[in-house]
């Protein structure tokens, strides 16, 4: 039984859905926190159980009788979000699975000054540790980040935001699908997979000039001061703690970090990725 965590969340739904389309519904199995949030998929025949990655005891429940278990980071950063990592990967390990595949980054390393990359490298370490065969799934930086560093440009015409690098943006979509022809094709990579991207990288100002042309209006791309912009974020009810994890971003994407891209996505998913254009077309351009 393939066992798939967070499958009620942005990205675990989406790898679900695709999974459902290769593999009988008998063979998938969910953990998540609330059961009742998949009602939809226990009526489909999947098996739903709840698994807390802070309750080992239900994770052994949840991961029983898995030949795989696809570990969905969890929504936290530093020690935290580490230990929750590791415990569902010990519960997957006890309950017997074959494989164990995470979904990590791109830009997973140790030094990484965005915060959540070392904690997939450690996550990755203990994979490694563990002596079960493992796939880390290395996604591009999600393009659903995006809509949320444009604040008001749409409304202004800039788009201001600190100094940046070029970030392979990617759709959640296009991981899904991949994760779920992985998860069928058991075996197909051990180890950290090649980056899992879109073919292009793009900054800020490459994001400013495809809103331009998606909305005839012109979108100027302006850099803010690192203290003055963390500083309107905290000011707008931002906790100061997460306003300097987003400025990690900005710092990690200067230094080059998430600009690694590879063809790996779409050889597996056997045509084009979504491209950042095509993504954000979706979301300025309403639906008739």
């Amino acid at each position: 039984m393939i066992i798939v965590t967070g499958a009620t969340g942005q990205l675990g739904s989406r790898i679900i859905q695709r999974l459902l389309e290769q593999v009988p519904a008998d063979r998938v199995g969910v953990s998540v926190r609330d059961t009742d949030r998949a009602a939809g998929l226990a009526a489909r025949g999947v098996r739903v159980r709840r698994g807390d990655f802070t309750d080992p005891h239900s994770l052994s429940d949840a991961f029983e009788g898995a030949t795989q278990v696809l570990v969905v980071s969890a929504n936290e950063t530093g020690p935290a979000a580490v230990a929750q990592h590791t415990t569902a990967i010990d519960a997957a390990r006890a309950a017997g699975a074959k494989r164990i595949l995470y979904t990590s980054h791109q830009g997973a390393g140790p030094d990484s000054l965005f915060a959540p990359m070392p904690d997939h490298a450690a996550t990755e370490r203990h994979l490694a540790e563990t002596g079960t065969p493992f796939t880390a799934l290395r996604n591009g930086f999600y393009a659903a980040t995006v809509p949320l560093l444009l604040g008001r440009a749409l409304e202004t015409g800039e788009l201001v935001a600190p100094a940046d690098g070029p970030v392979s943006w990617t759709a959640h979509a296009d991981l899904a699908e991949a994760a779920a022809v992985i998860l069928a094709d058991e075996g197909r990579y051990d180890g950290a997979t090649p980056p899992l991207t879109a073919p292009d990288a793009l900054d800020l100002a490459d994001i400013a000039g495809i809103l331009t042309e998606l909305t005839g209006r012109t979108v100027r791309r302006v850099v803010a001061d690192d203290e003055e912009w963390t500083a309107g974020l905290v000011g707008h009810g931002v906790p100061a703690e997460q306003a300097d994890m987003l400025l990690g971003m900005f710092h990690a994407s200067r230094r080059g970090e998430f600009t690694t891209t590879g063809p790996t996505l779409e050889k597996l998913l056997g045509h084009d990725a979504t491209s950042i254009r095509a993504f954000l077309g979706e979301v300025v351009t309403p639906r008739p």
